[in-house]
């Protein structure tokens, strides 16, 4: 009987946090995968996470088809590869009658992306804050009064693209303003004073060196503060665009388009999701 599990898109690093923080938003993939009796040739991103699970969870590895349904946009830094992972190690695990908690899927979904911002909000949703070195989680519900708006471009970034212009060492007073910038963002999403988010999302570690890959990140960043957004960034390595708004998102996003229109982008205004990956057919096969 086949598993589908709904994961959804994330947005990461909210400029300054570069890594670890991150997003669920209310925008989908849909992962469904059926056991059958002989081998089926899979795509190598499904098959690489199947084998880790299989690797980790003791589970004798068994044949499945894979499908994927949704409306998560593809290379552009709104986490389509984790909803494609975490939906089949998910998926797996039901089948398998849960051998692994979430926190050992998140840390296999980390392995695959090399990095655990989006795996965590994908996987717990809300908004989340992770240590990678100590593999610890924390996450807070977000309201639906604050809106991102997503601005998505009709191009590409891969992530391995975007983490190559970025260097190995930073001076110092770059980091201490992402510290304090990082900071006073954790703040307003646990506290839920998100007009602290206001002037917060300034990044000097990563965004500088991938604004070439998306030229047109400064200036719509500045229309979407000037129609009212509290700020914005580049969405993990891009090329999406995301700010947050408590006002009109319609009019941050027309903003966005107007000064950008080279881009030819499109706008998803959304909320975030709370629930984080979930099963949609819960029937466990005997």
């Amino acid at each position: 009987m086949p598993v589908s599990v709904q994961v959804p898109a994330t947005t990461s690093n909210f400029g300054p946090g570069f890594d670890c923080l991150g997003t669920a938003l209310q925008l989908w993939n849909r992962v469904t995968i059926d056991r059958v009796e002989e081998e089926v040739l899979l795509p190598e991103i499904v098959a690489e996470a199947a084998e880790l699970f299989f690797r980790h969870s003791g589970v004798s590895p068994f044949p499945f088809r894979f499908a994927i349904t949704g409306e998560v946009p593809r290379a552009r830094g709104l986490g389509s590869s984790v909803t494609v992972r975490a939906g089949v190690i998910i998926a797996l695990n039901h089948y398998a009658h849960q051998p692994l908690a979430s926190g050992q899927i998140c840390n296999l979904c980390t392995e695959l992306e090399g990095h655990p911002d989006n795996a965590a909000a994908a996987i717990f949703g809300g908004f989340t804050i992770v240590n990678g070195a100590s593999n610890r989680v924390d996450r807070f519900d977000i309201d639906p009064e604050i809106k991102f708006v997503l601005f998505v471009p009709d191009f590409e970034v891969k992530t391995s693209d975007a983490r190559k212009v970025i260097p190995a060492t930073y001076p110092r007073e770059a980091v201490v303003q992402n510290l304090a910038n990082v900071s006073r963002i954790a703040a307003a999403f646990a506290s839920k004073r998100y007009d602290l988010l206001q002037n917060a999302f300034a990044d000097r570690l990563h965004q500088p060196y991938r604004e070439p890959l998306v030229p047109f990140l400064p200036k719509v960043l500045d229309a979407a503060a000037k129609s009212g957004a509290l700020g914005g960034f580049l969405s993990g390595s891009g090329s999406t665009i995301a700010c947050l708004t408590l006002t009109d998102g319609e009019k941050v996003a027309a903003a966005m388009q107007k000064c950008a229109a080279e881009a030819n982008a499109k706008v998803l205004i959304v909320s975030a999701d709370n629930a984080g990956a979930k099963i949609l057919s819960p029937q466990v096969p005997e």
